[in-house]
């Protein structure tokens, strides 16, 4: 018997008055904004980018494979509970979910703009939609805020007004605004102090790295599919081997959409190159092992990836958690129970309890029963 279910990573398909209506004025004749385009159908026009982001596949969840297409969405169309609150309560029910932690969606690829201020005012706005979309007095939309972090000071202030607006947590773009620096600079520990003072666990999700822009494939384009997850392992060794968790050993990362069957073989060449090469490649000396921080620090998201399910043994079950990805077109929904009874419900009560209810509720305060 399952606890009440919460979904760790899904998602918002921002309607069209999201930064329109919130955005600073100053930036207001180039906010976001849904368009139609001819071929693609309705899509996110966003200055800096190259293409705009179709709607399509935003909002495709339940959709049989041979349906998923980047083409021909009308926004009407789409699923309600992507914008509407009300909605979105039904849409939980559907799936059996008690609670979901909500990301962006157009978020997502705004975290890869390359004109900082503009990126901070789209985000600010959506911050303040956020907290509209996720209604406190109910408890079951539970939001993240986002912030581009320019310099450290104004991150720290976005900490505090994303505390202040009663969003439980924030997706960091996988590079920071900052010039020549990476997360693992010194400098950012007082942001990483901070967002262990206001309880605020920080996300990094797949494709806010820019990796769809500098992506290499060979052969055809369903190659490029496999490479999503790498940016985000990555980041997360990179917080390992360069000490931030040494240094800050209360802070909370989260790993997400980017699976976890992979951890078990990773944590080992974490500790093999360690050991072996940390030398000659000019690795910090760390207090423990890597694979040590890597399994303590970082909780990890994951829809259906059945190795994961299989792996936590390997893993640190206190530290993983599903998801149904709801409404993108990877989306578990609304299939999300005949999953779970497959590959859940043959588990261990206990591990049961931590993948699909309990990691997420200790990670985020919250009280869903």
């Amino acid at each position: 018997m399952f606890k009440p279910i919460i979904s760790s990573d899904s998602h918002v398909c921002e309607p069209p008055g999201v930064f329109i209506d919130r955005i600073d004025k100053k930036y207001l004749d180039d906010a976001p904004r849904i368009v139609h385009d001819p071929d693609r159908g309705d899509v996110f026009q966003i200055k800096g980018l190259k293409k705009a982001i179709p709607l399509s596949l935003i909002s495709a969840a339940g959709q049989p494979p041979e349906k998923l297409s980047a083409k021909g969405a009308k926004f009407e169309n789409l699923h309600k509970g992507g914008w509407n609150t009300e909605a979105r309560l039904k849409d939980q029910d559907k799936d059996g979910i008690a609670a979901e932690i909500i990301y962006p969606s157009v978020g997502m690829e705004i975290c890869n703009l390359s004109d900082h201020d503009y990126k901070k005012a789209c985000m600010d706005a959506y911050n303040l939609w956020l907290a509209e979309f996720c209604d406190p007095s109910d408890g079951r939309l539970i939001g993240l805020g986002q912030t581009p972090l320019r310099s450290i000071d104004e991150g720290i202030k976005d900490l505090q007004k994303i505390k202040e607006l009663g969003l439980k947590g924030v997706m960091l773009p996988g590079m920071p605004a900052i010039p020549n620096v990476d997360y693992d600079h010194l400098m950012f520990d007082d942001f990483w102090q901070a967002a262990i003072d206001l309880e605020l666990p920080l996300s990094f999700h797949i494709l806010t790295s820019g990796e769809m822009k500098s992506m290499q494939f060979r052969g055809t384009s369903i190659n490029s599919g496999y490479a999503i997850i790498r940016a985000n392992q990555d980041i997360m060794s990179m917080f390992v081997n360069s000490g931030v968790f040494m240094r800050n050993p209360k802070l909370k990362i989260v790993c997400v959409e980017a699976d976890a069957g992979w951890v078990p073989h990773f944590v080992y060449r974490l500790d093999h190159t360690y050991n072996r090469h940390r030398f000659r490649l000019r690795g910090a000396e760390l207090d423990k092992m890597p694979s040590e921080y890597f399994l303590e620090n970082i909780y990890l998201t994951f829809q259906d990836d059945i190795v994961a399910f299989t792996m936590m043994d390997k893993m640190n079950p206190k530290r993983i958690m599903w998801a149904n990805d709801f409404p993108h077109s990877d989306s578990t929904w609304p299939w999300s129970q005949e999953l779970l009874q497959k590959y859940v419900a043959p588990l261990p009560q206990q591990q049961q309890d931590m993948l699909l209810h309990d990691n997420v509720s200790e990670l985020y305060n919250l009280d869903i029963n």
